[in-house]
């Protein structure tokens, strides 16, 4: 059987889940009465409570013959790294573009790896039926892209074709019978080179790891491409590190390879094929995968380096260990070091005292779902602000810098230029994106950027959309100004009282509702003034034997502000930690006890 191996490329939240579920169904994969989920791709619970994708994942149909490898990939540029290894399996993109908003900065990202690749794009303006659609100008948006990217002549020379993902159609012309996705397929066969590997069956079993996943009965399963001979169950196999060092030898204890959203056992596959190997133990992404006589490993795609880093450390508040399992640094370290061997966008450094751990990513969101699996498994921890990496550079400090591209009503144009320029934001482009909305591109430092999405919100009355990708170093900025408002802290350890929380709400908004535990040091509200404060959650209403005719006043309290994960982490000072649990997610003071806090920052002042 013919095989093509592709990759299905977009931004957030352009269709390329939904556009898989229907190549899954008109392909004959699903049984006419089989009950299937939506956005079946998304497995992981995450994914779905979030409707994005956060893994790259492949899938299978078979059309006229040939057996189509599809591989789903994230559209959120802090997940890049899963896009940018899966690249190498492929020999082709269908670039997924939305008929209104055009090309975004994870477009233009996934883009420019896949044409220095050499790959051959398909360009899908998806979303046809949109009442906003535009699908003329996208087009001319999408050429324009591919030029700026150095496309050659072969790859600026893309078919087209107009969709909806969610109707379950494609066109050649935007005039034709909106049927079914039989155009894609065809121009898939068509277009789509046959896999560039070694067929001939005599060469030595070749395969580039390219993704990590565990299993508790077959344990380290890697996922990749055949790139010569073939593997067969039980054959004795090595890994190479990229330099060429031997890892381990071991055999294939198990060869599953992927037919439709299932993965199946198999004795033997070829050349070209995209399967999943388990029976080596130490062998990880990027290392070589081969027969005994093979010297040299294969090359793998450099990923790019990680720009955001947080600090993990053990919870040591009051109520550690009170709700979580999973307490000690050990064990924190272990699991941090397994989630690096799967995910090559982070990087993990220990850090004096083995108590915490640096933790360096691609941005806020994706060390944010890190924390939210983590807790999940019943993990404590306490993480920190997220900073940015600095480079230097010949003498001069260099800082990431973001392209921020940004769709807002026309209105709030003003409020979000000003406020992203206090951040030391460039405006580097101003256009009408239709609609009454405009789109702004700037150019900010990325820790301009930290806790910046929920105030964007704010201001835009939660219709604007911002989108962020890594830009390049640049010359640091300048000091940037941080959180206006100071915190309410606990000066005492107990459980909250409504009557107390009431009198506080004059100090400004509450984080907790009564009945809650607190500690010393534990950030219960934000003051309205720009100092913090020291207030007692715990004081009741003092009680007398005299009785009176008049009623007590009944309390009635605002709601308390509550916040998730990634609201927390962006609110948070430098002095600040997140206390992250299974059942909370607390504020509190690095310094727990007020006269450590006034010690540290005399010793920081003169500093």
């Amino acid at each position: 059987m013919q095989i093509r191996n592709i990759a299905i490329i977009a931004h957030v939240d352009h269709g390329k889940t939904t556009l898989v579920d229907q190549l899954l169904k008109q392909s004959g994969t699903f049984r006419a009465n089989q009950l299937v989920a939506e956005r079946v791709m998304d497995s992981n619970d995450l994914e779905k409570e979030r409707g994005i994708t956060i893994l790259a994942k492949p899938t299978s149909v078979v059309w006229k013959d040939t057996r189509i490898n599809i591989v789903d990939t994230p559209g959120h540029a802090d997940f890049g790294g899963e896009v940018e290894r899966i690249l190498s399996m492929v020999d082709g993109v269908v670039v997924l573009v939305d008929s209104a908003e055009g090309p975004l900065p994870q477009t233009k990202f996934v883009t420019g790896k896949a044409l220095r690749l050499g790959l051959r794009p398909i360009v899908l303006i998806n979303k046809i039926d949109r009442s906003d659609a535009r699908p003329d100008e996208v087009l001319n948006e999408v050429f324009d892209l591919f030029a700026a990217l150095d496309a050659n002549e072969e790859q600026l020379d893309f078919p087209i074709l107009y969709a909806s993902g969610k109707q379950g159609w494609a066109v050649t012309d935007i005039n034709d019978p909106r049927e079914t996705l039989a155009p894609l397929f065809d121009l898939i066969l068509d277009h789509v080179p046959q896999p560039s590997v070694i067929n001939d069956t005599d060469q030595p079993f070749t395969m580039l790891a390219t993704t990590l996943e565990s299993d508790p009965f077959l344990g380290r399963i890697l996922t990749g491409r055949i790139q010569s001979g073939i593997a067969r169950q039980n054959a004795p196999v090595k890994s190479l590190r990229a330099g060429g060092e031997l890892l381990e030898q071991g055999r294939l204890s198990k060869l599953l390879a992927f037919r439709g959203i299932e993965r199946v056992p198999v004795e033997e596959a070829s050349a070209g094929d995209i399967v999943a190997i388990a029976g080596l133990t130490t062998a990880t992404v990027a290392d070589t995968i081969c027969a005994l006589d093979v010297a040299e490993p294969l090359k793998a795609q450099p990923i790019d380096p990680p720009t955001l880093a947080m600090t993990f450390s053990i919870n040591d508040s009051p109520l550690a260990g009170t709700e979580g399992s999973k307490v000690q640094s050990r064990v924190i370290r272990d699991r941090l070091m397994r989630e690096a061997e799967g995910n090559v966008a982070l990087k993990i450094t220990d850090t004096p005292g083995g108590d915490s751990f640096e933790v360096a990513g691609r941005g806020e969101l994706q060390l944010g779902i890190l924390i939210e699996q983590m807790r999940r498994e019943g993990f404590e921890l306490s993480i920190s602000r997220p900073r940015v990496l600095f480079k230097e550079e010949g003498g001069q400090r260099l800082e990431p810098i973001e392209e921020v591209v940004i769709d807002v009503d026309d209105e709030f144009t003003g409020v979000v230029v000003e406020k992203i320029s206090i951040r030391k934001g460039e405006l580097k482009e101003m256009r009408p994106s239709g609609g009454g909305k405009t789109r702004l591109v700037f150019h900010c430092p990325s820790r301009g950027l930290i806790g910046y999405h929920g105030e964007f919100l704010t201001d835009t009355r939660g219709t604007g959309l911002m989108n962020r990708l890594f830009h390049a170093y640049s010359p640091y900025k300048g000091q940037i100004p941080g959180r206006r408002n100071g915190v309410l802290i606990s000066n005492a350890a107990g459980e909250s009282v409504a009557y107390a929380l009431w009198n506080l709400e004059d100090r400004g908004p509450m984080f907790i509702d009564p009945g809650v535990k607190v500690y010393e040091g534990m950030i219960i509200g934000e003051h309205t003034r720009d100092n913090d404060l020291e207030v007692n959650p715990l004081k009741g209403k003092q009680l007398t034997n005299i009785r009176t005719t008049s009623k007590d006043e009944a309390i009635r309290l605002t709601p308390p502000r509550k916040m998730s994960l990634e609201q927390a982490i962006a609110y948070l000072g430098d002095d600040e930690l997140v206390e992250v649990t299974p059942k909370s997610i607390r504020l509190r003071k690095r310094y727990l006890d007020s006269n450590e806090r006034k010690r540290m920052s005399r010793a920081a002042e003169s500093a």
